[in-house]
């Protein structure tokens, strides 16, 4: 079931007074780090870590822009936030637009997940505590990863860490796409001469119906990866992305299947809104959201 909208507001007024239970660290950032170089193009992402916590867990977050666009600076207030509370996060970019084109950001997005899991004593991360987080386009890059990560591995072989199994344990999504054929048929309803799916995928549903199919997540559900959990947050005025066919039937689909997985609903919010500022603004929707996000990661992570 969804939370509640009077649990919502509980859970946000924690945020204006702090986190009682958690000890709050130091953060240190390390900005501009390479994880990997797929076809002459360095992928870079920004670090943040909580000084002082051996073997720290962590999230690997990708970013939105219905990939064509943004940056892995989407999430430049959640770094800090999370390492305060313990979390060290590495927000990524990768390849957008035609470089991008499926499947190559799902191999960048890949690689930032194995580059974690390889350097993590370098890092102290714990490498057996590893969840991945996104919003919109990189929510879908999130759940594939976590639900069937090891299909993808026909390109890059000659990656020193092309072997490194993901074996991530949480993905936290903020309105994703997780069913390709519903976003496609939504997009044909609210922005019909601007598909992002069919973009990103090159192919209508009706000219290659497969690829629909192995690149959404919730053609996954019935994986065995049980040990993975989902918190999926949205807003309950999201028009770009459909709540009810991605998020709500993706959460369904999940729990029928046997995986832990929760519904978050933001009332009023719409799309992108996890790059804005939320410490200190209990009003914002961020706020909402992130007292949920960390007791969701003390029972997983």
């Amino acid at each position: 079931m969804p939370f509640t909208s009077s649990f919502l507001a509980a859970l946000a007024a924690l945020l204006t007074v702090g986190h009682a239970s958690a000890t709050e660290y130091e953060v240190t950032i390390q900005a501009g780090v390479v994880y990997a170089q797929h076809d002459g193009t360095k992928l870079v992402g920004d670090l943040y870590l909580p000084k002082g916590r051996a073997k720290a867990p962590a999230l690997v977050a990708f970013h939105g822009g219905a990939w064509r666009a943004g940056n892995r600076s989407f999430y430049k207030y959640w770094g800090p936030f999370l390492a305060r509370n313990g979390y060290a996060l590495f927000t990524v970019d990768y390849r957008l637009g035609t470089p991008g084109l499926y499947p190559a950001a799902v191999y960048d997005a890949k690689a930032a997940v194995q580059f974690v899991r390889t350097n993590a004593a370098k890092f102290e991360i714990d490498a057996g505590r590893i969840g991945l987080m996104g919003d919109s386009a990189g929510g879908q890059l999130a759940a594939l990863l976590a639900l069937a990560g090891d299909k993808f591995t026909a390109a890059y072989r000659d990656d020193p860490i092309a072997a490194t199994p993901l074996d991530v344990k949480a993905v936290v999504g903020f309105y994703g796409i997780y069913d390709r054929l519903a976003q496609w048929n939504h997009d044909a309803t609210v922005s019909p001469h601007d598909s992002i799916t069919e973009e990103f995928l090159g192919v209508s549903p009706k000219q290659n119906p497969q690829i629909y199919c192995e690149s959404s997540p919730i053609s996954y559900a019935g994986a065995d990866g049980k040990k993975v959990r989902f918190l999926l947050i949205h807003g309950s005025r999201d028009e770009l992305v459909d709540p009810q066919s991605q998020t709500g039937a993706f959460t369904a689909a999940l729990t029928q299947a046997g995986f832990s997985a929760r519904q978050l609903i933001i009332p009023g919010a719409a799309h992108f809104w996890v790059s804005e500022p939320f410490e200190n603004a209990p009003g914002s929707y961020g706020a909402m959201a992130a007292p949920a996000l960390l007791q969701f990661l003390e029972g997983t992570l």
